[in-house]
């Protein structure tokens, strides 16, 4: 077997080196690995608890596991006038410290209540509650405290990283929870994911405080919430672009629904299926991840680009005839969803001056957080009335209709001759 050419070994590297640049910073080296151990505790206590009320505190009821992540979703939507203020105006990482201790208290509390016994369908939603209001200041700070880390050069390569190692301890996580819960029981993975928040906190510890950007802080004002909208209001870029998030999250991006229901009710198959239909796409999500990595600073062109593919890659989906087909086509979806659901981040963080960074990210948040539990009913809905390839229709339509909407939007902004 030849070896590549030098000039082909050249452009590799020098693709991986563009990839992998916010690795070379130490703070977000040090970042990424807490994050990254966090993460696979976090995928497996999602599916410990989805299990615990599927199996021990309900006879397999979806409304129940529904209920559960609409109050751990939910809050960053009423929480956002309050938590977009705060992030932009406190010392971002102290303010982690406190969320992520908070987070690791939560699950080791509902840990103990499981592994005692005492623990019931009521103290799993009031948990899922705490949790989601937790959360709610914790996303936004997470997601401006990228650019402390490694400025805004590099914040839309940190921003793809982040999200192949967040897709990356999906492929983990799950797999490994299937395996202890069935040797040790639900209740120890709520420990476990309490335990992996000490390797966030170390990181926090370990970093070099004066190698930090220190982004400027907002002034004082009673209407952060307002702030936020009336600055989205006047830039038309950001606008289009959380309106085709608001449209692709609340009716595309409810992957659970699309593939639990064409597993058992297309192809007949059972949790395996499902737990090898999830990888395949969280495989096409680390792809995607890292190819926005190797990109330069997104613009609206990309958002569009990635909405239609996303509606076409949906429709294949829906057509495909075998199990085999379906996650391949999968991947590709996964890849392409990534893409935009990155590319959009990216944007919005890059496009909005530092001192509105926060707020704008909190009503960003709400609405990746928020809007697909709004939609879930509806879809599942189509799924179990009309079939799941019809549901996989109604996320293609929202791909179409996003990428028609910008479109339409930016010939408007061009006649009119206003810049964006």
């Amino acid at each position: 077997m030849t070896s590549p050419p030098p000039a082909s070994r050249a452009s590799l590297l020098a693709w991986l080196k563009s990839v992998f640049r916010s690795l070379e910073r130490y703070n977000y080296r040090v970042w990424a690995a807490g994050a990254f151990v966090s993460n696979v505790g976090t995928w497996m206590q999602r599916i410990a608890q989805d299990w615990l009320v599927l199996t021990r505190l309900t006879q397999h009821s979806g409304a129940a596991v529904g209920i559960v992540m609409s109050l751990q979703f939910g809050p960053p939507i009423i929480l956002m006038p309050i938590a977009g203020m705060v992030a932009d105006r406190v010392d971002r990482r102290k303010l982690l410290l406190v969320t992520q201790s908070a987070m690791a208290a939560t699950a080791i509390g509902l840990g103990v209540l499981v592994v005692t016994g005492w623990v019931t369908l009521g103290y799993v939603y009031l948990f899922a509650a705490l949790m989601g209001c937790i959360s709610a200041f914790d996303s936004p700070v997470r997601q401006t405290f990228i650019a402390e880390l490694v400025g805004d050069e590099d914040l839309a390569n940190a921003v793809a990283l982040n999200s192949t190692l967040f897709n990356s301890a999906q492929l983990i996580g799950p797999a490994v929870a299937g395996v202890m819960i069935a040797a040790i029981g639900t209740g120890w993975l709520f420990f476990i994911n309490g335990l992996s928040f000490i390797a966030v906190l170390a990181s926090l510890f370990k970093m070099r405080i004066s190698e930090l950007r220190r982004l400027p802080r907002a002034a004082a004002s009673g209407a952060g919430m307002a702030d936020g909208l009336r600055y989205i209001r006047h830039r038309p870029d950001l606008l289009i672009a959380l309106t085709m998030l608001f449209l692709i999250g609340t009716y595309g991006l409810n992957f659970p629904i699309f593939i639990s229901t064409m597993s058992l009710s297309t192809f007949h198959g059972g949790p395996h299926l499902y737990g090898a239909l999830s990888s395949a796409m969280a495989v096409g999500s680390v792809v995607g991840a890292l190819f926005a990595a190797g990109r330069e600073t997104p613009r609206l062109v990309v958002l569009v680009a990635s909405a239609l593919a996303f509606g076409v890659v949906c429709t294949l989906a829906a057509v495909m005839p075998n199990v085999w087909s379906f996650g391949i086509v999968l991947v590709a979806l996964g890849a392409v969803a990534q893409t935009f659901t990155t590319s959009t981040n990216s944007l919005v963080q890059l496009q909005t001056h530092p001192a509105m960074r926060g707020r704008v990210m909190a009503i960003y948040m709400a609405i990746f957080l928020g809007c697909t539990p709004l939609g879930a009913p509806l879809v599942g809905w189509v799924a179990d009335t009309l079939g799941p390839r019809f549901a996989l229709g109604v996320g293609a339509a929202s791909g179409f209709i996003a990428a028609i909407v910008a479109i339409v939007a930016l010939v408007y902004l061009r006649r009119r001759k206003i810049k964006i």
